[in-house]
């Protein structure tokens, strides 16, 4: 019941919950407590909903956007609290005196202050906003970019303005409790003071040299800076928020090129979420700004998704486009038709190559290149030493997708069966449940199926704690998370050397990583990763979420994982471990793997979880691995060969690329020459020469 309601009501969490409830009951509360009148009842009641409302917006309850949304918004929860308090006063027989009139007074003005403090909020959040946002990119010694005002004036300036009534409101109840009028006018005074205050605090930020450049200085300094940097090797990505992974997972092979690499952005939240890189970053919300960029000296493009703001980068002719995808799966858009338009694919393996082949949608064989997965270095090869732990299953599975296929994911129909059925293995094995950024943001059924599954495993893991069988070592536990601690502390400090809080003109202005810092926190991240699997238990059951630990390590964690069509699958078979794919669309496991290159090597589950022991099996002893022959033979056709290394082979296809590019372009010159030559023969053949007064031939003007 209640967790129907969290739901419906668009909450976090029951603390949450109650707190709506409270907030929704304590306006009827403060009218009936105007009409009756009772002061103390109005002051318990607008308590509420002060603390109430403040605890909803720190969550940043989703309700909260919702109310907007049916003109219930803050103002105007603040504007009916104002207007019931001047109800009470009136109740009380207090509206022929003074006070009653300075509150009404007070509040007219407050409500007008209101004006000009969001006008100036925007102004200067608009005119500190760049065209154009970057990392890595010398902007301080070209451009003159101040400050921003203290982050204090302009975060939740609304709200901050708006609580500014809270002395008038206090005031004025102390007064209708005690009859004592100064405190009704000091509570006035001190919120007109204070509301005037914000005004003129935020008011000097919009002079001239308190801002940053006008836009077209600062696009004419960035185009400054392309000309001396010369990018060759660019990585374009256009994505929602959720979707910076996509463009995150290459940034560590943009940093490994022989050429000098750069990434494009065209969305300022991808930027926002995008891992720290060495790597100079350009984020060009503008169309028609990236049109207008010089990026005449890059010859290789590189896409990581196929999206409609790519056409703003494929219109320029000088430069090889190429899509490289963020994956590589059986899935349809592996074989999107729109491939069409790059001038090659690059796939890991042959089965990429084959897989176009098969879908026939349009993708000529010469334009695929297989260049191996360069992501992949960082997973383990084999099970490693596990003697001395229980063994761990991961269960990674995909999201829900764009549609309803029911083969999309198998979290819907069988992720409750799988997860049961590992949790109540004996002997036992320990879970990790790591699922896709994406579960739930499409589908209520696959977000609460989430929802089900993280409650089944938190529950297992608090009965296997219990369970006298299990023990573990408190102290070594406590060392480890007080490692983490600190070493989560180092990396905050090490991961930026810049203020990825403050606005963008000065993270624009000071977002130059440190290279030796870099570096740091790299090796310190190896360690918090070490230090996270040591602070607890190795039987205790686990759900991964959020950024860290990342997938591969929890690859490297597991001794087999359980998953979907997707290319979670393909990226774990680099590790050589068993795998289990989920039929979810019950094809059956013949015709599963015919249409699935990925599982030929995989146990085939059911919906029921049915094939799950095949798969336990193989994990406790390496002789019952039937399928491990399959795996190496799989991984070649699906990754490629293991030399040479995936990043030389990517490497000389960008090389390989890039002088198709200058010799393209060099042609294209020549043929103008000769075209503007051509012209310049007949002009002077002509009598009275160019813009002589004799006519051109008929065949020269017609033709």
């Amino acid at each position: 019941m209640i967790s129907t309601a969290i739901r419906v009501a668009r909450v976090g969490s029951a603390a949450e919950l109650a707190a709506a409830v409270l907030m929704m009951l304590g306006y009827p509360c403060l009218m009936l407590a105007a009409l009756v009148p009772s002061t103390p009842a109005f002051a318990a009641a607008a308590a509420v909903t002060y603390l109430t409302d403040l605890y909803l917006h720190r969550k940043g309850t989703y309700l909260i956007n919702l109310l907007n949304k049916v003109r219930a918004g803050l103002s105007t929860r603040f504007l009916v609290r104002e207007l019931l308090l001047i109800l009470l006063l009136a109740r009380l027989e207090l509206a022929e005196e003074p006070v009653f009139y300075a509150a009404i007074a007070c509040f007219t003005v407050f409500f007008g202050l209101q004006a000009p403090h969001g006008a100036l909020v925007t102004l200067i959040g608009k005119r500190r906003q760049l065209p154009v946002v970057t990392r890595n990119v010398d902007l301080a010694s070209r451009l003159t970019i101040p400050e921003a005002p203290p982050r204090r004036l302009l975060t939740k300036a609304g709200q901050k303005m708006l609580h500014l009534d809270l002395a008038a409101v206090v005031g004025l109840v102390v007064y209708a409790f005690t009859d004592a009028a100064a405190a009704g006018y000091a509570g006035v005074a001190a919120t007109l003071a204070l509301g005037t205050l914000y005004v003129a605090l935020l008011a000097p930020y919009l002079r001239a040299r308190r801002l940053p450049p006008r836009p077209d200085k600062v696009l004419e300094t960035v185009s400054a800076w392309l000309r001396e940097y010369r990018p060759e090797t660019v990585l374009y990505f256009s994505g929602s928020k959720d979707s910076a992974y996509q463009v995150n997972m290459w940034l560590e092979t943009m940093e490994q090129l022989d050429s000098r690499p750069m990434v494009i952005l065209r969305e300022r939240s991808v930027l926002e979420r995008m891992a720290p890189t060495t790597v100079p970053v350009v984020c060009v919300p503008g169309g028609v700004h990236l049109m207008n960029m010089d990026l005449s000296m890059v010859r290789v493009t590189l896409y990581a998704a196929n999206v409609g703001k790519n056409i703003h980068m494929l219109r320029v002719p000088t430069m090889k486009h190429v899509f490289i995808g963020h994956g590589d799966s059986d899935k349809l858009a592996s074989v999107n038709p729109f491939s069409k338009v790059y001038d090659e694919v690059w796939t890991a393996g042959r089965a990429g190559r084959d897989r176009y082949a098969i879908a026939d949608v349009g993708i000529r064989d010469e334009d695929i290149v297989e260049v191996g997965r360069p992501q992949l270095a960082p997973i383990e090869k084999g099970a490693g030493d596990r003697k001395d732990r229980m063994p761990t299953v991961l269960y990674a599975p995909t999201w829900e997708g764009w549609d309803d296929n029911p083969g999309n994911t198998s979290i819907l129909l069988a992720g409750e069966n799988i997860v049961k059925k590992l949790v109540a293995a004996d002997p036992p094995v320990r879970v990790l449940y790591k699922p896709h950024p994406f579960t739930g943001t499409r589908s209520a059924q696959a977000a609460a199926a989430h929802r089900r599954i993280t409650a089944l495993i938190k529950k297992a893991a608090e009965q296997r704690a219990a369970d006298a069988r299990f023990t573990a070592d408190p102290a070594a536990q406590a060392e480890a998370k007080a490692g983490l601690t600190r070493l989560k502390a180092r990396l905050d400090s090490l991961s930026l050397s810049f203020d990825d809080k403050a606005d963008e003109a000065v993270t624009s202005r000071d977002g130059i990583v440190d290279l030796r810092k870099h570096q740091e926190a790299a090796r310190l991240r190896t360690e918090w990763n070490d230090a996270y699997w040591r602070s607890f238990p190795d039987f205790e059951h686990r759900v991964v979420t959020g950024a860290e630990p990342r997938l591969y390590d929890c690859f490297n964690a597991a001794e087999a994982m359980v998953s979907d069509i997707s290319s979670v699958v393909s990226d774990f078979i680099e590790s050589g471990k068993p795998y289990a794919v989920t039929d979810s669309a019950e094809l059956g496991a013949e015709e599963f793997r015919r249409q699935n290159t990925a599982v030929r090597a995989a146990v085939i589950l059911t919906n029921g979880a049915d094939g799950l022991d095949q798969l336990l099996e193989a994990v406790r002893d390496p002789a019952a691995d039937t399928l491990a022959a399959d795996r190496a033979e799989l991984k070649e056709y699906l990754l490629g060969p293991d030399e040479p290394t995936s990043l030389e082979q990517f490497n000389t296809a960008v090389a390989n690329l890039a002088l198709q590019a200058e010799a393209r372009n060099v042609g294209q010159e020549s043929h103008t020459a000769a075209a503007e030559d051509a012209v310049g023969g007949v002009a002077e053949a002509v009598p009275g020469g160019v813009g002589g007064e004799a006519e051109l031939p008929k065949e020269i003007t017609t033709g």
